[in-house]
């Protein structure tokens, strides 16, 4: 799994695309893989009951399991119902470019993704990082943070900040605008440019406040050793290695 990439890749899209796509379906589609399941995988307390897969990595990307949201074809199929509800190509193109990303992100993880489902069950996987959603949140984030998962989220904030013209005024206007009248035209009839430039601009930083905190957490507020070795860090038992 990745955690900053996810918020980030959709900005480095928008720029290198421009008019082409749009933003909002864009952030949807990179969250959609996830978006309903990833809570039952690190569990949750609803009146004093702990709610949370027996198998976590299992339920996350398997068969049986919800593994098929991280698949092409899935992707392929919400991007058309996308389609059917908006009669917007840009949008379900977009849709469709943000939920590829996510699943081909995470097959850099030692678990995997069924890319192929439902023709193969077979976890497709790099096996660069350590995949511990089973272990908690928390630990987690440390392994990812520790290991070439951290790496990967620092690529996608370089190709982002190397982006950066994508959040400017100029650009929301000239790009952002015209490719999605729809959403983006609504809001800003409705409410202040500043505000909805804000609204456009959110997940941007939040990706990028994200993997800062994250890594302050892990290394100066705790002290989890880094391991960048191929599919570490070693010290967490990793789903898939």
């Amino acid at each position: 799994m990745s955690w900053a990439a996810h918020d980030l890749e959709p900005y480095v899209f928008q720029r290198k695309l421009g008019i082409g796509v749009a933003i909002v379906p864009l952030l949807i589609g990179s969250y959609s893989p996830d978006i309903l399941t990833k809570w039952f995988v690190y569990g949750i307390d609803v009146f004093g009951v702990h709610l949370q897969a027996s198998d976590p990595a299992q339920f996350h990307r398997g068969w049986p399991g919800v593994g098929f949201t991280h698949s092409l074809l899935f992707g392929v199929a919400l991007a058309w119902l996308v389609y059917l509800l908006t009669k917007s190509k840009v949008w379900a193109v977009s849709f469709l470019l943000g939920n590829w990303a996510h699943d081909v992100s995470d097959i850099g993880d030692t678990l995997g993704t069924m890319l192929l489902f439902p023709f193969s069950t077979h976890l497709v996987s790099l096996g660069a990082w350590a995949y511990a959603g089973q272990t908690g949140r928390l630990t987690d984030a440390a392994a990812y943070f520790s290991g070439f998962g951290g790496i990967w989220d620092a690529f996608w904030l370089v190709c982002a900040l190397l982006s950066w013209r994508v959040l400017t005024s100029d650009y929301f206007r000239k790009v952002i605008l015209p490719a999605d009248p729809v959403v983006m035209g609504r809001l800003m009839r409705r409410y202040p440019e500043d505000l909805v430039l804000v609204l456009y601009r959110a997940m941007f930083f939040y990706g990028f406040a994200r993997l800062v905190a994250w890594m302050i957490w892990a290394h100066i507020v705790h002290d989890y050793p880094f391991d960048l070795s191929w599919g570490g860090p070693h010290w967490v038992e990793a789903a898939g290695r």
